[in-house]
């Protein structure tokens, strides 16, 4: 295979995550903001702004941060490289470069999401945003069913490799900004906003299922933090997205024959992981774990690209 061709096999796995996790967030960021009272409801959405790192970029626009303005900056704003419209638009680009690569149901799911922003009506309205984020949660549902019934080859797996490591760092920051800044200064720890942003990061992952399955103590941030960190049965863990990149990679290997700096690299956090106590975690300090994380999984990212010669 082309380096260009897996290069953008790779982008689109990430740029599609990416579209489906901001639209997560926004569905989830909306919900939070009506169980909350001001000012508590406008630093849910500069929270949002801060899991995508959009911070400087928002303050650039003018806009106040309100509920509508951040909502749009997010979904619909062409101008924000990491709005849902913007990764759809990157996404479809690298799927056209690569279009017999991918089976027509899994270009379908790709074109039918950007479609529902294409042909978006001008409106103000939020409940109107957040229909056009349904559709494209919908559509990622859908294309990530394609992927998986697709032929199991090069192109499968760089996708879900880019996947992989987009859908770790999402984890990441989220849990980040919740932990380190999400909650305003006077709220009691443990208090109700405490329980519902907590829920609220759950929702974001789909995770609110899940976590009634695995933990019968009620909700607790050590649980939690286990949970989207360390437990390999929960599919958007840091430690389940670490070991579909060990996996994948193990699978290139086996085809290409490049075997490198990102295998190794790999594998020392898979195996890492695996050994994670959030209880130890929180104790030293989760901050820095998590922000440790994401350095790392940005040096991964590179050592992928040099290991299979794209950026």
């Amino acid at each position: 295979m082309l380096s260009r061709t897996a290069s953008a096999l790779y982008w689109l796995g990430r740029y599609f995550e990416r579209a489906d996790f901001v639209a997560r967030l926004v569905e989830a960021t909306a919900r939070l903001d009506t169980l909350s009272s001001r000012p508590a409801g406008e630093a849910a959405w500069l929270s949002a702004l801060a899991v995508t790192d959009q911070e400087a970029t928002f303050a650039g626009t003018g806009a106040s941060a309100g509920q509508m303005e951040v909502a749009s900056f997010l979904t619909v704003d062409a101008a924000n490289p990491g709005s849902v419209v913007a990764c759809l638009e990157k996404a479809r680009q690298n799927a056209k470069a690569v279009r017999t690569a991918l089976t027509r149901e899994a270009w379908t799911a790709i074109n039918r999401a950007w479609l529902a922003f294409a042909k978006r009506p001008d409106s103000d309205e939020l409940a109107d945003t957040l229909q056009l984020v349904e559709a494209v949660q919908n559509e990622c549902r859908g294309f990530e069913g394609a992927v998986h019934r697709m032929l199991r080859n090069q192109a499968t797996w760089f996708i879900r490799l880019g996947s992989a490591v987009e859908r770790a760092d999402n984890t990441a920051r989220l849990v980040d900004v919740k932990y380190h800044l999400l909650l305003p200064e006077g709220e009691k720890v443990g208090g109700s906003l405490d329980r519902d942003q907590w829920t609220t990061i759950l929702q974001t992952v789909s995770a609110v299922t899940a976590y009634r399955w695995l933990y019968s103590d009620g909700l607790t941030i050590a649980n939690v933090v286990e949970l989207l960190l360390a437990r390999t049965e929960m599919p958007r863990s840091l430690a389940a997205s670490a070991d579909e990149v060990v996996e994948v990679l193990g699978q290139l290997a086996k085809h290409t024959g490049r075997h490198g700096e990102a295998d190794r690299m790999a594998r020392l956090r898979a195996s890492r992981l695996a050994r994670t106590r959030s209880r130890e975690v929180i104790a030293a300090g989760l901050h820095q774990y998590l922000q440790a994380f994401i350095d790392e999984n940005a040096q991964l990212h590179g050592a992928i690209g040099r290991q299979f010669t794209f950026s």
